[in-house]
């Protein structure tokens, strides 16, 4: 909530202008309304001392090889590792113009100071900076960091810009983070499609997520069923269990021992017990959640987020805190008021707005939280993605400001054909934040039991079970993997070494399924990721530091450390570096490639320049490996002009004998046609083709 003290220290421009650059024109517009900057021109408004505008998010990409040699055109174990000195950045062709717009209006003599208003994180801190210095802007630089944008957030934030200077951390660690993921997206990927001669994408954290899949379908594939039985003991209302056995004829000699036989109640315990109220949503607890009871995936999710915190709904969506400062507490009744809103039904009779509060757990921003412009707007208009994501945002509030839950656990001790038997039963005391939970299962009560009591035995049945394996991962399960790195029982409060961000994990998913690595296969509800067959050769080739999610995790720890001044940038980036240099060195194909990676295409030819399998695909011929580029185009000029066609015959005795001979040749000297072998010339570099002409050939 703003005060009035940050609505007198809100002030405009009396000299000049200040230039804000956000991240996007939606939320240009936005601030732009809160600074009366409501003048449009091409590409910015102004207004009271403001000129606003904005990225397209990313402008500028770092370089591709090629610009720093051209001859990382071309895919070659000798040139790597490609390790720039100078790292440049190149502007996207479709937003050059914007640039243009942004570096002019950079150097316009009445602009005296630049505010980075692009989103409050590590991108939003890249993408800016990459602007400005790319402009060779030296103007002062401030950052507008705010968690909502509600017009009230905004002003609070201008009332309280920051110097750049104090965002330099955050700004070195994105930029070690984008060229670490360069690095080894250019010289891994090279490697091994060189060496495996198929295009085989590696990714910084891409591929030890894979991994995990992997090692997960692996562990699925090895589990064995083992059959184990139990004695179910019928008692009236209730049942209880015997231990297991591995034996079948053990547990049928138990069930006759008991038929008919009394039921001794041994010992009863009952016990209080309490649950805390859930945490608020961080993005990825919010993801899983969505995932788990609404199927959505992260980045569904993710895109619905963002957009109701465009629409000043929700707050920032990019967030790892479940926890508010301790400054938003005396706002905490109210937000629960709208929460309950949306949610349609009671706010909890005492907020404990304290059990969500702790500035020391907050990092760059607070949880996810409904805004209070939510409670004013009609939801009902709102697509349903973003109503039912609202919903569960609005419900974690509920739940987390809600008492704990109270329950009193009862377990019973009985004996019975000289064996123990045991029954737990539950009773709600005070229901607490389970009273918001929409599909909460009944506790299952005992009937009062004293110890000594003897009970009849209705019934004593044999019960056969088997162990499960693990189960597939889905995305609510996978992200929690990621968080942790693969560990488990990690503690709540330890500090976490996980692969990616919160922004940027539901991204990599989608990388996974688009570059054909993973699979999403739906099984009743849930929808499993699994790996491709490709998945699964590539790691099975890749050595453990590329593949590795603990190792990976370090390296993400590290990012932070940058962001906070403990690690110097040049020491990260020449972990990186070292670490690529030694495995170009070190790295031995492992046998058995053409198993793991077949291409499924039929082999029609050897390739005259390096040996390998020629195979056909819509376009022509192509030799399979991926640092050759020999080919035989279908559309190539020479066939064309004599109208003959380059088929899968031809091209096959090109192969084979370097020539093929050819009948009904169209000239176009003539208009009439002849007969001529074809030969086949491979510069190395280049495919040509020549005619001879056998005597008395007719034209």
């Amino acid at each position: 909530m703003i005060s009035e003290k940050d609505e007198q220290n809100f002030s405009f421009p009396t000299t000049g202008h200040k230039l804000v650059i956000a991240e996007k024109p939606s939320v240009a517009q936005s601030i732009a309304a809160v600074l009366g900057a409501t003048k449009r021109s091409d590409g910015y408004l102004s207004g009271n001392g403001y000129l606003v505008s904005w990225c397209f998010g990313h402008l500028a990409e770092l370089a591709g090889a090629d610009v720093y040699d051209e001859k990382y055109a071309k895919w070659r174990y000798d040139d790597l590792p490609i390790l720039p000195a100078n790292w440049r950045f190149t502007l996207k062709a479709d937003k050059a113009k914007q640039f243009e717009l942004l570096r002019d209006l950079m150097r316009r003599e009445d602009v005296t100071e630049v505010i980075n208003a692009c989103d409050a994180g590590r991108e939003g801190e890249l993408i800016f900076r990459t602007v400005y210095y790319m402009a060779g802007c030296t103007k002062t630089m401030k950052r507008l960091w705010i968690s909502s944008m509600e017009d009230k957030a905004i002003r609070k934030g201008f009332a309280d810009l920051r110097p750049g200077r104090e965002y330099d951390g955050l700004h070195q660690s994105a930029l070690c983070r984008a060229r670490a993921d360069w690095l080894v997206g250019i010289n891994a990927t090279r490697l091994f499609s060189v060496l495996y001669h198929r295009t085989l994408n590696v990714g910084r954290v891409m591929t030890p997520t894979l991994a995990l899949i992997v090692q997960r379908e692996a562990e699925i594939g090895a589990f064995r069923p083992e059959a184990f039985y139990t004695v179910n003991l019928r008692c009236g209302d209730f049942a209880a269990v015997s231990e297991k056995f591995k034996e079948k004829a053990e547990a049928d000699a138990l069930a006759a021992a008991c038929t008919g036989q009394p039921v001794t109640v041994k010992a009863v315990q009952r016990t209080e017990k309490t649950e805390k109220a859930p945490q608020l949503y961080d993005l990825t607890a919010l993801q899983r959640e969505a995932n788990r009871s609404l199927g959505y995936t992260a980045q569904q999710t993710l895109d619905y987020l963002q957009a109701l915190y465009e629409k000043k709904l929700c707050t920032y969506p990019r967030t790892d805190s479940r926890f508010l400062t301790d400054d938003l507490e005396a706002s905490v009744p109210e937000l629960a008021a709208v929460a309950a809103a949306i949610c349609e039904t009671t706010a909890p009779g005492r907020v404990n707005a304290r059990q969500v509060c702790d500035s020391r757990k907050v990092s760059d921003h607070h949880a996810i939280l409904p805004t209070a412009s939510a409670g004013k707007a009609d939801t009902s208009v709102l697509p349903l993605g973003e109503r039912e994501i609202l919903r569960l945002v609005a419900g974690q509030l509920l739940r987390a400001v809600s008492d704990a839950h109270r329950y009193a656990e009862t377990a019973v001790t009985l004996e019975c054909g000289g064996a123990v038997f045991t029954v737990k039963g539950r009773t709600t005391l005070v229901p607490g934040w389970k009273r918001y939970l929409a599909q909460e299962k009944q506790d299952a009560a005992l009937p009062e039991l004293s110890e000594g009591q003897v009970l009849d035995c209705a019934e004593a049945a044999v019960k056969e079970g088997k162990t499960t394996p693990p189960k597939h991962y889905t995305e609510d399960t996978l992200l929690s993997a990621m968080e942790t790195a693969g560990k488990e029982d990690m503690p709540e409060e330890a500090e976490r070494k996980g692969l990616g961000t919160p922004a940027t994990r539901a991204a990599i998913i989608e990388k996974l399924v688009a570059t054909g690595f993973v699979e999403r296969k739906r099984a009743k509800k849930a929808v499993s990721l699994v790996p491709a067959h490709t998945g699964v050769s590539l790691i099975t080739v890749l050595p453990e530091q590329l593949q590795s999610p603990l190792l990976t995790a370090e390296w993400e720890y590290r990012l932070q450390q940058v962001e906070r001044g403990e690690l110097s940038p040049d020491e990260f980036m020449t972990g990186i570096a070292d670490m690529l240099t030694e495995l170009v060195k070190t790295y031995q194909v492992i046998s058995g490639a053409e198993v793991l990676f077949p291409s499924g295409r039929e082999v029609i030819g050897k390739c005259p320049r390096c040996g390998g399998d020629v195979t056909e695909s819509k376009k022509g011929f192509f030799c399979e490996r991926n640092d050759c580029r020999f080919g035989l185009w279908r559309d190539n000029k020479f066939f064309a002009a004599k109208r003959a066609a380059l088929t899968k015959k031809v091209a096959a005795a090109l192969l084979a004998d370097g020539r093929v001979k050819l009948t009904g040749l169209y000239s176009e000297k003539t208009g009439g046609t002849y007969d001529a072998t074809a030969v086949l010339e491979d510069t190395g570099e280049s495919v040509r083709f020549r005619l001879e002409f056998d005597k008395g050939a007719r034209t």
